[in-house]
């Protein structure tokens, strides 16, 4: 027996997230007195509409704060079926839906109220640095399945085919995806949809939490929508966070067999129990209110976006691919690999890279290598346009030094 703390077998071998670990050290820099310049974090910039937060302020005045249906009210569960059905041609019942405190919550119900000891989930990477981490403590094992930059960091059937065991219970995609920005058209997912329908066991989790982050002409779908067939076995994940600029409110919900959401609400009851009164009625206001300001900050994302890219291609040694969605860009270091700083440092990996853009231009950026894929690095460009024009100007002249 011994009186020092030893971590759970679940969780020894984990670690808090890269990007949260990267920005506190950059905030850390920051307050000390250093123009840092954070573009780790996948936050908004925007505010929160004012009439989601008057809604919030009236529920607060009317006395909605005390508990609430475990997995949501009836009438948070009233818009979740509303918002699926007007925006994806979805149809659930009551009992087929859930809120919680994120998607993030979502996602770890399903997983812990679904897999057994060396279940297996295929995700295809670079991902979120979350999905391996909740697998893993669910009990599950991970398998990651590289999508690389040429196949426009998507799954191909073939790939998907392959990494399909016995033990496998769960395919995890994420449209539009964090970090690359990579989203799947229907085109992609036609072939991902037939190869599940040969293998009848591997259920299919959807993370659509970018669906209203999209550009130029790419047309957003969820792949229940192409395939009624799979609802049995489809979990259908989203949440208010991105879009409406809502992440400290903490709602994300999801749509799929009721087996499966009566087994989530059995997880949910032991951990959280109800999603926030106060932030359901919010929620409530954002998926049943005006959707037009969406059209505007998607504008606004596309000119961050475009900025970023153009600024990233015209470094030598940098590459990047233009986005279809979300807000973030997933360049190429590549040809930085092998340079040597001012001070004699070889830069080895993307991590060594990232490393040097702080310490030499002051900017906070998140190497591929915590997304499952090198040489890589992610930014963020959920900030203002002029804090990014020094970004990349920042960027620039510390690539040119080396």
């Amino acid at each position: 027996m011994t009186s020092i703390f030893q971590p759970a077998g679940r969780i020894a071998d984990l670690g808090v997230s890269e990007i949260l670990a990267i920005t506190a050290r950059a905030g850390a820099l920051k307050r000390e007195g250093r123009p840092v310049i954070i573009l780790g974090t996948g936050e908004p910039d925007f505010d929160t509409p004012n009439h989601i937060k008057d809604a919030a302020i009236a529920a607060i005045r009317r006395g909605e704060t005390k508990y609430t249906n475990l997995d949501g009210s009836p009438e948070m569960k009233r818009a979740i079926r509303d918002k699926f059905a007007r925006e994806n041609g979805l149809s659930f019942a009551q009992a087929e839906v859930t809120a919680g405190a994120g998607a993030k919550q979502m996602l770890y119900n399903a997983m812990m109220a679904s897999l057994n000891d060396g279940d297996e989930v295929i995700i295809p990477t670079p991902c979120w640095t979350s999905y391996f981490d909740i697998v893993q403590i669910a009990g599950g094992v991970p398998v990651a399945v590289p999508c690389p930059g040429e196949a426009g960091f998507r799954l191909s059937a073939e790939a998907l085919e392959a990494a399909i065991t016995p033990r496998t219970k769960w395919l995890l995609l994420n449209s539009p995806s964090n970090p690359t920005g990579a989203a799947y058209a229907e085109e992609h997912y036609r072939p991902l949809l037939e190869v599940l329908r040969r293998h009848p066991h591997v259920w299919l989790m959807v993370d659509d939490m970018y669906e209203h982050i999209i550009y130029d002409d790419f047309r957003f779908v969820t792949p229940l929508a192409l395939d009624p067939s799979l609802k049995d076995r489809c979990l259908t994940i989203n949440g208010v966070s991105k879009a409406y600029a809502m992440t400290g409110w903490r709602l994300g919900y999801a749509g799929g067999p009721a087996e499966l959401i009566a087994g989530m609400a059995v997880v949910q009851s032991q951990s959280t129990s109800c999603p926030c009164s106060v932030t359901q009625a919010a929620s409530i206001a954002a998926l049943d209110g005006p959707q037009e300001f969406l059209k505007d900050r998607r504008a606004s994302f596309a000119r961050r976006r475009d900025l970023v890219v153009d600024a990233l291609n015209r470094i030598d040694g940098i590459t990047c691919r233009r986005p279809e969605g979300a807000f973030y860009t997933y360049a190429s270091c590549e040809g930085m690999l092998g340079r040597v700083s001012p001070d004699g440092t070889v830069l080895r990996n993307d991590r060594d890279f990232c490393a040097w853009l702080l310490e030499a231009a002051n900017v906070a950026v998140v190497p591929g290598s915590a997304f499952g894929l090198s040489p890589y690095f992610r930014i963020s460009y959920a900030t203002s346009e002029a804090e990014l024009t020094e970004a990349m100007s920042r960027i620039a002249t510390a690539c040119a030094q080396l």
